[in-house]
């Protein structure tokens, strides 16, 4: 008989066993959903049948996934998917954001968020897939490491015995995130200083760092963007005009995906555009890019001032303000913005300003 503690455990596991007997083929990620919790509290049922429960020692953990060889990455919200495959190389584990700047897998980490991970082995249409997987504190999935037939599973094998737990219980401290921050009104902020301040930029990556020093949202912040065409609203089918363009015209870009505790790169050209089961997607032989275009609710132009010249991004945000996805043209730092991008931008926001 199981104990009070594990009773809640086994009562899971069999409610996820009913549900994947009705419907085979639901993803655990809406399996949770519809059972009412995290992700990783449905996988941590399965801990000793299919789930190894690994140390947190993430440092050291990706320190070592380079072994693996060519993997698949894959970064999620709840409306995209981004998943890149190639090698993990260069990485720069220090500080507060970790870093992978391979010329396939770039990642830029933010390990504050990270609390769990998982060895996870996966039946499914006549084949066993391997992964490492890993969870933020409220049990939402971070990031994934699958192997591809091109990995190296005796590499992958060693990896999962020098990690795994000693701890392998199925028992977590998973918190709720906690609730966003209610957006200040509008005429409560420094409008002018902070717009000052976006005129003032010379790299985009300071851009987060001028929203906290004014206490703006980035939904906001588009809102109050100083005058002229820093931020433009577009109408939500701008994602779709976009990529599919950048296909046509064989222009190369960068796509940003991320959550929370992780945020993955794309750089490069893309595929064609496919339409199946209510998401639009890219399919090619190293990206895949899934999205849920029914939940963009805004779609903006916005241009930051940087030492290179004008930096130019499609942003996409859900009902509730969070971005789910950003559209650049491949840059490097000390290189301009190609010009064809820019083009690009221009044509959307006439023809598709909203």
């Amino acid at each position: 008989m199981p104990t009070a503690i594990e009773e809640p455990t086994e009562i899971l596991r069999k409610r996820w066993e009913d549900l994947r007997a009705a419907e085979p083929h639901l993803r655990i990620r809406n399996a949770a959903s519809r059972l009412g919790v995290s992700e990783l509290e449905l996988l941590a049922t399965r801990t000793g049948a299919g789930a190894v429960r690994l140390r947190p020692d993430f440092r050291d953990l990706l320190a070592e996934v380079h072994t693996l060889g060519r993997v698949m990455a894959l970064t999620r919200n709840e409306h995209v998917v981004h998943e890149r495959k190639g090698t993990y190389a260069n990485p720069t584990l220090e500080g507060h954001v970790w870093l992978f700047l391979g010329p396939e897998i770039d990642l830029r980490i933010f390990p504050d968020q990270w609390a769990e991970a998982f060895a996870v082995e996966e039946e499914g249409q006549g084949t066993v897939r391997h992964s490492l997987q890993f969870f933020a504190k409220d049990g939402g999935a971070v990031h994934k490491i699958y192997l591809t037939g091109a990995s190296d599973k005796a590499a992958y094998d060693a990896l999962v015995h020098r990690f795994r737990a000693e701890d392998r219980s199925a028992m977590l401290n998973v918190r709720p995130a906690p609730a966003p921050r209610p957006e200040r009104p509008d005429a409560e902020i420094d409008a002018a200083g902070f717009q000052q301040g976006w005129r003032d930029l010379k790299d985009t990556h300071d851009f987060y760092q001028l929203l906290r020093k004014f206490g703006v949202s980035r939904t906001q912040a588009l809102r109050l963007a100083p005058e002229g065409d820093f931020a433009v609203r577009v109408t939500t089918g701008a994602l779709r005009y976009v990529l599919g363009e950048a296909h046509r015209r064989t222009l190369p870009i960068m796509l940003f995906v991320g959550n929370p505790g992780m945020l993955q790169i794309h750089s490069g050209e893309v595929g064609p555009l496919v339409d199946a089961r209510g998401w639009m997607n890219i399919l090619d032989r190293d990206l895949n890019l899934h999205v849920r275009e029914e939940a963009i609710a805004q779609c903006w132009v916005v241009r930051k001032p940087t030492v290179d010249g004008i930096v130019t991004a499609l942003e996409c945000y859900d009902a509730t303000g969070e971005m789910i996805i950003q559209v650049f043209g491949r840059r490097k730092p000390g290189i301009p913005e190609l010009n064809a991008w820019r083009t690009l931008m221009w044509e959307v926001e006439k023809a598709m300003k909203a």
